[in-house]
């Protein structure tokens, strides 16, 4: 085989490091890309946020964005001071007040008044109040009550089985096993340990299923409640007819009218099936918008939402120190500092994208801000790609987690993209919009008389919008709208 050399063209797509830390900025969220700056500012002495009320930058300084250096101190020359005067003033402040105590600030705090003194700093940062558990508040009530030390141990071993609900989802005979043998615990101790528990604050917690924890409820209520022994009957054994609306067996198994019916499914209603979720430990997780939306002189404009966009600099110190030892610095201190620079150009581009598609969308969705769900228009990504000039895969990665705020509410970017559906005069109606029309029509129907899927297929054909039953049924389903049969009221 004789070897030889060739010559050869070819194209090769290759993604700079600058690129890809675009498109992974592109795609987080507000408060995934604050945590990867903070990650970044960590890791790279040149860049950092400017401190709050800090002037603006004194030119560009060589393009690096380098603020000016702070203000050097201005030394004041020393003046004669009074001595007679300044102990004057130390005796008038020693001097108590007309309350016989000195004249000092006070503060409320949890317990109570307390004094604050003004040597003291009192810049101290809110601490969070922790949130007491289910088994912590059982037990401080144990500590009040009059049982014997084993009984209080009983009740404690219940408690910590209880579930986040406040149920009991182990039977006692299970639980009797679960001790050792030594301590000689018998079920029927453990059935009169759960009665002490049932009796405890919140209602219901102890009980080891739904029917018990109702009915414990409503034991607690006063005899003179209306419909309660209605509602205790129907808690205990007919819980399942209730959930299918099957009420002329429940008033036949009850012996009851309409009225004690209703009486009494109300007096339900009104109970907790979950005791316990009020103690729960879930964190709320809040939206910070990227994008407003506003009306300015008839027409709807978008603009970014200065809070959600972090100010970033390149730090002016580490940078003269790179400039005046250029030579001696090396490669890396350079590198870093390129990179200080492509996050700062990264994130801006992130926001002027976000910015251009959300115009993009208000544009094309005018009709939603001015009357709603209802005239939502069909939108795919691919209209938007081609109007921005954008791949559709860089609009999905800014529409993910990305959110605007409008006079309706705050949506997230995606929430403006939906599927068509044909209508009879041969349009498109967006799938949002029969939502919409799905959830008006069953707000406004005869309780007593729901639509079912097929009526409201038929209604909306009237308006000339075709759509399937069974697709009827998906858009309710995702409504969270139950079936017509569990809609039924008296």
């Amino acid at each position: 085989m004789k070897h030889s050399l060739q010559l050869k063209l070819s194209q090769q797509l290759t993604l700079t490091p600058q690129l890809q830390q675009s498109i992974r900025l592109l795609q987080l969220s507000t408060l995934e890309l604050n945590n990867e700056i903070e990650t970044f500012i960590e890791q790279n002495p040149f860049l950092e946020r400017p401190e709050s009320g800090e002037g603006e930058a004194e030119g560009d300084d060589g393009g690096e964005g380098v603020v000016a250096a702070a203000p050097a101190p201005v030394s004041v020359p020393e003046q004669p001071v009074n001595q007679t005067e300044t102990e004057r003033e130390r005796e008038r402040e020693r001097e108590p007040g007309e309350d016989g105590f000195p004249d000092m600030e006070w503060e409320q705090d949890g317990s109570g008044w307390a004094m604050r003194d003004e040597d003291e700093d009192s810049d101290f940062s809110t601490a969070k109040a922790e949130t007491i558990s289910l088994q912590n508040h059982l037990i401080s009530q144990m500590g009040v009550t009059q049982l014997s030390e084993r009984d209080k141990h009983m009740v404690e071993v219940l408690i910590e089985s209880l579930n986040e609900d406040g149920y009991l989802m182990q039977s006692l005979e299970e639980l009797a096993e679960l001790l050792p043998p030594e301590l000689e615990v018998d079920p029927i101790e453990l059935h009169t340990a759960l009665l002490h528990l049932q009796n405890l604050d919140p209602p219901g917690v102890g009980a080891r299923d739904l029917a018990e924890c109702l009915a414990l409820q409503l034991a607690m209520l006063p005899l003179d409640t209306p419909a309660l022994k209605t509602a205790t009957e129907l808690a205990k054994h007919h819980l399942g007819l209730l959930a299918t609306r099957d009420f002329a067996k429940l008033k036949k198994l009850l012996s009851c009218d309409d009225d004690a019916l209703r009486a009494a499914q109300q007096l339900i209603t009104g109970l907790n099936p979950r005791p316990g979720a009020d103690f729960s430990s879930d964190d709320t997780r809040y939206i910070q918008h990227d994008v407003e939306v506003r009306k300015v002189k008839g027409k709807w404009v978008a603009t970014l939402n200065s809070e959600a966009m972090p100010k970033l600099r390149i730090n002016r110190m580490y940078a003269d120190i790179m400039r005046r030892n250029r030579e001696n610095s090396g490669r890396y201190l350079a590198s870093q500092l390129q990179e200080a620079k492509w996050m700062i150009k990264n994130v801006q581009q992130r926001f002027d994208t976000i910015l251009r598609v959300s115009q993009a969308i208000v544009e094309r969705q005018r009709n939603f801000f001015e009357h709603g769900e209802v005239a939502m228009r069909p939108l795919v990504l691919r209209e938007i790609a081609e109007e921005v000039s954008l791949h559709e895969s860089t609009i999905s990665r800014v529409t993910t987690q990305k959110f605007m705020l409008t006079p309706k509410g705050i949506f997230e970017l995606k929430y403006f993209f939906g599927s068509h559906v044909a209508t009879d005069t041969g349009g498109a109606c967006s799938a949002t919009a029969i939502r919409a029309l799905i959830k008006q029509l069953v707000s406004a129907e005869n309780p007593q008389k729901p639509l079912s899927d097929s009526q409201i297929t038929d209604i909306l054909a009237q308006q000339g919008i075709v759509v399937a039953r069974r697709t009827v049924a998906k858009y309710r389903e995702s409504l969270q709208i139950p079936a017509v049969g569990l809609r039924k009221s008296l």
